[in-house]
Protein backbone atom coordinates (compact mmCIF):
# COMPACT_ATOMS: atom_id res chain seq x y z
CA UNK A 1 0.00 0.00 0.00
CA UNK A 2 2.72 2.32 1.13
CA UNK A 3 4.28 2.12 -2.68
CA UNK A 4 0.74 2.62 -3.96
CA UNK A 5 0.76 5.85 -2.31
CA UNK A 6 3.82 7.01 -3.34
CA UNK A 7 2.94 5.90 -7.45
CA UNK A 8 -0.07 8.03 -7.04
CA UNK A 9 2.18 11.07 -5.78
CA UNK A 10 3.99 10.53 -8.71
CA UNK A 11 1.19 9.97 -11.46
CA UNK A 12 -0.19 12.87 -10.10
CA UNK A 13 2.54 15.36 -10.40
CA UNK A 14 2.31 14.54 -14.08
CA UNK A 15 -1.11 16.53 -13.95
CA UNK A 16 -0.23 19.59 -11.76
CA UNK A 17 2.36 21.15 -14.85
CA UNK A 18 -1.07 22.29 -16.55
CA UNK A 19 -1.41 24.40 -13.19
CA UNK A 20 -5.31 23.78 -12.35
CA UNK A 21 -4.89 22.95 -8.78
CA UNK A 22 -3.60 25.54 -7.64
CA UNK A 23 -5.01 27.06 -4.28
CA UNK A 24 -8.87 27.64 -4.59
CA UNK A 25 -10.21 27.73 -0.76
CA UNK A 26 -9.42 31.52 0.17
CA UNK A 27 -11.42 33.87 -1.35
CA UNK A 28 -9.12 36.28 -3.54
CA UNK A 29 -9.80 39.20 -1.17
CA UNK A 30 -8.58 37.38 1.66
CA UNK A 31 -5.67 36.13 -0.72
CA UNK A 32 -4.96 39.72 -1.38
CA UNK A 33 -5.28 40.84 2.35
CA UNK A 34 -2.41 38.46 3.37
CA UNK A 35 -0.37 39.45 1.06
CA UNK A 36 -1.12 42.94 1.54
CA UNK A 37 -0.04 41.83 4.86
CA UNK A 38 3.04 40.33 4.25
CA UNK A 39 4.23 43.36 2.36
CA UNK A 40 4.06 45.66 4.52
CA UNK A 41 5.08 43.86 7.98
CA UNK A 42 8.10 42.95 5.38
CA UNK A 43 8.72 46.60 4.59
CA UNK A 44 8.66 47.40 8.62
CA UNK A 45 10.67 44.23 9.76
CA UNK A 46 13.70 45.27 6.91
CA UNK A 47 13.71 48.94 8.07
CA UNK A 48 14.04 47.96 11.82
CA UNK A 49 16.45 45.41 10.60
CA UNK A 50 18.81 48.10 8.98
CA UNK A 51 18.45 50.74 11.99
CA UNK A 52 18.86 48.04 14.75
CA UNK A 53 21.05 44.94 13.21
CA UNK A 54 18.75 43.19 14.88
CA UNK A 55 15.04 41.22 14.14
CA UNK A 56 12.06 41.84 15.46
CA UNK A 57 10.92 38.68 17.15
CA UNK A 58 9.58 36.86 20.24
CA UNK A 59 12.48 34.54 21.85
CA UNK A 60 10.92 30.68 21.06
CA UNK A 61 12.91 28.30 22.50
CA UNK A 62 14.81 25.36 20.93
CA UNK A 63 12.16 23.19 21.40
CA UNK A 64 9.43 25.45 19.11
CA UNK A 65 9.08 23.26 15.70
CA UNK A 66 10.83 25.32 12.80
CA UNK A 67 7.69 26.79 11.28
CA UNK A 68 6.25 28.13 14.37
CA UNK A 69 9.37 29.69 15.69
CA UNK A 70 10.02 33.27 14.96
CA UNK A 71 6.62 35.46 15.69
CA UNK A 72 7.26 38.80 14.63
CA UNK A 73 6.62 41.35 17.07
CA UNK A 74 4.05 43.53 15.64
CA UNK A 75 3.70 45.48 18.65
CA UNK A 76 6.92 46.49 19.05
CA UNK A 77 6.68 47.59 15.38
CA UNK A 78 4.01 49.30 15.61
CA UNK A 79 5.12 51.58 19.21
CA UNK A 80 8.35 52.05 17.57
CA UNK A 81 6.94 53.72 14.96
CA UNK A 82 7.85 51.26 12.23
CA UNK A 83 4.00 50.55 10.85
CA UNK A 84 0.85 52.58 11.46
CA UNK A 85 -1.00 49.80 12.47
CA UNK A 86 -1.17 46.17 12.30
CA UNK A 87 -3.15 44.32 10.04
CA UNK A 88 -6.33 43.01 10.87
CA UNK A 89 -5.32 39.63 9.24
CA UNK A 90 -2.69 39.14 12.40
CA UNK A 91 -3.64 37.58 15.68
CA UNK A 92 -3.14 40.14 17.74
CA UNK A 93 -6.08 42.01 15.52
CA UNK A 94 -8.05 38.85 15.32
CA UNK A 95 -7.14 37.70 12.13
CA UNK A 96 -6.29 34.20 11.88
CA UNK A 97 -2.70 34.48 10.85
CA UNK A 98 0.50 34.58 12.74
CA UNK A 99 3.39 36.59 11.12
CA UNK A 100 6.51 34.81 11.03
CA UNK A 101 10.01 35.01 10.00
CA UNK A 102 11.86 32.35 8.21
CA UNK A 103 15.62 31.80 6.64
CA UNK A 104 16.62 34.28 9.77
CA UNK A 105 20.12 34.01 9.72
CA UNK A 106 20.22 34.36 5.55
CA UNK A 107 17.97 36.50 4.36
CA UNK A 108 15.21 37.21 6.78
CA UNK A 109 11.61 37.05 4.92
CA UNK A 110 7.82 37.04 6.79
CA UNK A 111 5.69 34.34 5.99
CA UNK A 112 2.03 33.56 7.90
CA UNK A 113 1.45 30.60 10.11
CA UNK A 114 -2.52 29.95 9.13
CA UNK A 115 -3.57 29.05 12.51
CA UNK A 116 -6.87 27.20 11.66
CA UNK A 117 -4.51 24.49 10.62
CA UNK A 118 -3.00 24.44 13.99
CA UNK A 119 -6.31 24.52 15.41
CA UNK A 120 -7.84 21.72 13.71
CA UNK A 121 -4.42 19.63 14.08
CA UNK A 122 -4.23 20.49 17.23
CA UNK A 123 -7.99 18.98 17.68
CA UNK A 124 -7.23 15.75 15.95
CA UNK A 125 -3.95 15.15 17.95
CA UNK A 126 -6.54 15.74 21.05
CA UNK A 127 -8.77 12.71 18.95
CA UNK A 128 -5.81 10.71 18.73
CA UNK A 129 -4.32 11.05 22.67
CA UNK A 130 -8.06 10.24 23.69
CA UNK A 131 -7.96 6.79 21.27
CA UNK A 132 -4.73 6.05 22.66
CA UNK A 133 -5.85 6.06 26.41
CA UNK A 134 -8.82 4.42 26.17
CA UNK A 135 -7.81 1.89 23.85
CA UNK A 136 -4.04 1.47 24.59
CA UNK A 137 -3.26 1.45 20.74
CA UNK A 138 -3.29 4.41 18.07
CA UNK A 139 -5.73 5.00 15.39
CA UNK A 140 -3.39 3.45 13.13
CA UNK A 141 -4.31 2.58 9.35
CA UNK A 142 -2.08 1.85 6.41
CA UNK A 143 1.84 2.90 6.82
CA UNK A 144 2.58 5.95 4.19
CA UNK A 145 6.07 5.53 4.79
CA UNK A 146 8.63 4.03 7.06
CA UNK A 147 7.87 5.63 10.10
CA UNK A 148 4.83 6.99 9.28
CA UNK A 149 0.98 5.62 9.28
CA UNK A 150 -1.98 6.99 8.26
CA UNK A 151 -4.71 8.38 11.50
CA UNK A 152 -7.53 6.50 10.72
CA UNK A 153 -10.25 9.25 11.26
CA UNK A 154 -12.91 6.58 11.38
CA UNK A 155 -11.46 5.21 14.73
CA UNK A 156 -11.41 8.62 16.26
CA UNK A 157 -14.37 10.36 18.03
CA UNK A 158 -13.34 13.92 15.11
CA UNK A 159 -15.00 11.50 12.35
CA UNK A 160 -16.18 14.73 10.49
CA UNK A 161 -13.10 15.91 10.83
CA UNK A 162 -11.61 17.81 7.38
CA UNK A 163 -9.46 20.40 6.12
CA UNK A 164 -8.29 21.53 2.96
CA UNK A 165 -4.35 22.56 2.20
CA UNK A 166 -4.02 26.28 1.85
CA UNK A 167 -1.32 25.19 -0.94
CA UNK A 168 -3.40 22.96 -3.48
CA UNK A 169 -7.17 23.02 -1.82
CA UNK A 170 -7.34 19.25 -1.95
CA UNK A 171 -8.45 17.21 1.23
CA UNK A 172 -5.58 16.98 3.87
CA UNK A 173 -4.06 13.48 4.61
CA UNK A 174 -2.99 12.93 7.79
CA UNK A 175 -0.23 10.84 8.86
CA UNK A 176 1.18 10.46 12.51
CA UNK A 177 4.83 9.00 13.64
CA UNK A 178 5.12 5.84 15.94
CA UNK A 179 4.35 7.99 19.02
CA UNK A 180 1.27 9.17 18.02
CA UNK A 181 2.43 12.60 17.14
CA UNK A 182 -0.33 14.36 14.21
CA UNK A 183 1.51 15.76 11.39
CA UNK A 184 0.37 17.19 7.76
CA UNK A 185 1.56 15.13 5.08
CA UNK A 186 2.68 18.34 2.57
CA UNK A 187 3.99 15.47 0.10
CA UNK A 188 1.38 16.03 -2.95
CA UNK A 189 1.84 19.75 -2.67
CA UNK A 190 5.68 19.25 -2.49
CA UNK A 191 5.16 17.74 -5.43
CA UNK A 192 3.44 20.18 -6.91
CA UNK A 193 5.44 22.67 -6.41
CA UNK A 194 8.63 20.41 -7.53
CA UNK A 195 6.96 20.10 -10.69
CA UNK A 196 6.44 23.68 -11.15
CA UNK A 197 10.18 24.66 -10.25
CA UNK A 198 11.08 21.94 -13.34
CA UNK A 199 14.68 21.08 -11.48
CA UNK A 200 15.57 18.02 -9.82
CA UNK A 201 15.94 18.46 -5.98
CA UNK A 202 19.16 18.15 -3.66
CA UNK A 203 19.49 14.58 -2.11
CA UNK A 204 19.95 16.39 1.60
CA UNK A 205 17.30 19.55 0.34
CA UNK A 206 14.57 19.67 3.38
CA UNK A 207 11.99 19.92 0.23
CA UNK A 208 9.56 22.49 2.64
CA UNK A 209 11.17 24.92 1.15
CA UNK A 210 9.76 24.47 -2.04
CA UNK A 211 6.35 25.51 -0.58
CA UNK A 212 8.06 28.51 1.24
CA UNK A 213 8.55 30.11 -1.88
CA UNK A 214 4.95 29.23 -3.91
CA UNK A 215 3.24 30.83 -1.24
CA UNK A 216 3.92 33.21 1.71
CA UNK A 217 2.15 30.41 4.13
CA UNK A 218 4.25 27.91 6.09
CA UNK A 219 4.34 24.46 6.13
CA UNK A 220 2.43 24.61 9.75
CA UNK A 221 2.20 20.95 11.42
CA UNK A 222 4.66 19.09 9.30
CA UNK A 223 8.12 17.12 9.29
CA UNK A 224 11.18 17.64 6.87
CA UNK A 225 11.07 16.05 3.60
CA UNK A 226 13.92 14.48 1.31
CA UNK A 227 13.72 13.25 -2.02
CA UNK A 228 13.84 9.81 -2.51
CA UNK A 229 13.30 7.44 -5.62
CA UNK A 230 11.65 10.56 -7.30
CA UNK A 231 9.34 11.58 -4.19
CA UNK A 232 9.07 13.54 -1.24
CA UNK A 233 9.60 11.34 1.74
CA UNK A 234 9.20 13.13 5.54
CA UNK A 235 12.00 12.25 7.74
CA UNK A 236 10.96 10.97 10.93
CA UNK A 237 12.39 12.11 14.45
CA UNK A 238 12.28 15.98 13.70
CA UNK A 239 9.94 18.91 12.75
Amino acid sequence: MKNMYLAAIALIGVLLLSGCMYPNEDSQEEQVSYRESVRRIQGAVDDYFKETSLLPIMTAGEEIPRYEKYRVDLDKLKNMGYMDEIPTTAFEKGGSGRFLIINEEQEPLVKVMDLLTVQKINDMQMSVDRYKSDQGKLPAGEELYPGFTAVDISKTDAKNWKLKSFYSGQDVVLMMDQGGKVYIDYAFDIMQAIQKNGQEPQPDQDLRVYLESESFYVPVKSVPYRWENNQPVPQPGSS
